[in-house]
C-alpha cells in the first residue's frame, strides 16, 4: 500500500470512528466523569426496589444533607435536602466550627426503614473543643426523608472526636460500626514525625486512626470496646509510608489521615478501603486492607494506593478519596464512587464513578480516575 492510500485509509477509519462514537454517545450508552453532582464524601444506596440514592457532604444542603436519585448511576435528579439538624431530636451544634460539620452521611435500608449515619459537632462541649465531632443516626420511612434523629444524642461517646461512619450488616446477623478517630490533639510518635521535626517542618504530627466496634441491634450504643484496625505507618521503610505520608513530606500540613473507611466482603475476605492524606489537597488517595474477620486483624495491600491523582500522567484529576461502593443495575459490575477535583473545578469537590474489581488473586483494582467517555454501568 502506497503512502497516499495509507493516508486515505487512515482518514476513512478516523471518520468512521468519529461518527460511530458520536452515534454511540447519542444513544445514551456512555457517560463521562465528573458527574454533575457537586459535593464530597459521596455514598450510594441501592434500594431493594432498584433505585439509587446518593448522599454527601455540602452541596445544596445547609445544616444537614441533600440527596440525589437515579435509575442508572449516570443521570441524577436533585431530591433536595432530606435531613435538617434542627429536627425534634437534634443533638448537634450548627453554630460550631465548619457550620456544625455535617459530614459523610451514609444511608442503609434495614427492616423496612432507612437509617442515616453521619458526623457532626456535638452541642455537649463543656471544654469548648474546636473539634467535638460525634456520630449520630437518623431514621426515615423514605430514602428522601425527612430523616429524624433516632436519639437526642450521638450513638456513643468514645472520649475523642470521631467522623466518617460506615456500617456493616454482617451475614452473621451482627452489625459493626467503622469510624475514624480525628487527628485533633492526637500527636503520634513515628519516624515520619521525627523526620519532620529534624527538618524543621513541624514540631509534631497528629494522626487519625480507623476503629471498628459492634453496634447494638437498635443502634442505641455499642457492644464492647472499639478495636484499632488501621493507622499510618510508624517506620519509614514500611511500604505504605511513602504514599500515606505525602501531606507531611510535601509540607502541606502536620497531619496524617486514615479515614473514610468502607467495608465489604467478597468470598471469605473482608475488604476495608480507606483514604489517606489531606482531604483538601492533591495527595488525597485510597488504599485498602484485608482480613478474615470484621474486626481484623487487617493487613494493608501491597498494591496500594489503588486510586490517586493522575496529573503526573497527563491527567487533570487530583484529590481522589472518601469512596463508597455500589453495583451496576444488573449486579455484575462493582463500582467505586468517590469525590475528586479537576483542573476545571478547582477546589470544588465533584463526584466520580469508576469501575472496580477483585482479581482472581484477591487484589482490589480501581479503574480510575477517568474523564474519558465510557460505557454506562452494566453495559460492558
Amino acid at each position: 500500500m502506497n503512502k497516499a492510500m495509507k493516508i486515505s485509509t487512515g482518514i476513512l477509519l478516523l471518520t468512521f470512528l468519529f461518527h460511530h462514537t458520536r452515534l454511540f454517545a447519542q444513544s445514551g450508552n456512555t457517560y463521562q466523569n465528573p458527574l454533575p453532582v457537586k459535593f464530597g464524601d459521596p455514598y450510594v444506596l441501592h434500594t431493594r426496589g432498584g433505585q439509587y440514592y446518593m448522599y454527601g457532604t455540602g452541596g445544596v444542603a445547609k445544616n444537614g444533607f441533600a440527596a440525589y436519585s437515579s435509575t442508572d448511576l449516570v443521570h441524577w435528579q436533585n431530591e433536595g435536602q432530606v435531613f435538617y439538624a434542627g429536627n425534634k431530636n437534634g443533638w448537634s451544634d450548627s453554630t460550631a466550627a465548619w457550620n456544625g460539620a455535617y459530614w459523610a452521611p451514609e444511608v442503609y435500608e434495614h427492616q423496612g426503614r432507612f437509617y442515616m449515619f453521619y458526623s457532626a459537632q456535638w452541642k455537649n462541649n463543656p471544654n469548648r473543643e474546636v473539634e467535638n465531632f460525634r456520630i449520630g443516626v437518623a431514621v426515615s420511612d423514605s430514602p428522601v426523608g425527612p430523616f429524624t434523629d433516632l436519639f437526642d444524642q450521638p450513638v456513643f461517646d468514645p472520649g475523642y472526636p470521631v467522623i466518617d461512619a460506615n456500617v456493616l450488616f454482617d451475614k452473621s446477623g451482627r452489625i459493626f460500626l467503622y469510624y475514624s478517630r480525628c487527628c485533633y490533639k492526637h500527636p503520634v510518635k513515628s519516624e515520619v514525625a521525627d523526620q519532620a521535626r529534624k527538618k524543621g517542618w513541624f514540631e509534631a504530627i497528629e494522626e487519625s486512626w480507623v476503629y471498628g466496634v459492634e453496634l447494638k441491634p437498635d443502634f442505641s450504643g455499642v457492644i464492647g470496646e472499639p478495636v484499632l484496625l488501621l493507622r499510618p505507618p510508624v517506620k519509614m521503610d514500611d511500604q505504605q509510608a511513602a504514599w500515606e505520608s505525602r501531606s507531611v513530606t510535601t509540607r502541606e500540613v502536620n497531619r496524617r489521615w486514615t479515614e473514610g473507611s468502607v467495608i465489604f466482603k467478597k468470598a471469605d475476605t473482608y475488604y476495608l478501603m480507606y483514604s489517606a492524606n489531606y482531604f483538601g489537597g492533591k495527595n488525597y488517595a485510597v488504599g485498602y486492607a484485608t482480613a478474615k474477620s470484621p474486626l481484623g486483624p487487617f493487613v494493608k495491600a501491597a498494591n496500594n494506593p489503588v486510586l490517586q491523582q493522575n496529573t503526573d500522567k497527563g491527567g487533570v484529576v487530583t484529590g481522589t478519596g472518601h469512596n463508597s461502593i455500589t453495583y451496576s443495575p444488573d449486579g455484575k459490575e462493582m463500582l467505586c464512587v468517590y469525590h475528586a477535583r479537576t483542573l476545571a473545578t478547582g477546589d470544588e469537590r465533584v463526584v466520580f464513578i469508576d469501575r472496580m474489581k477483585i482479581l482472581k488473586d484477591g487484589r482490589l483494582v480501581v479503574e480510575g480516575p477517568t474523564t474519558q467517555p465510557q460505557l454506562i454501568p452494566g453495559n460492558r
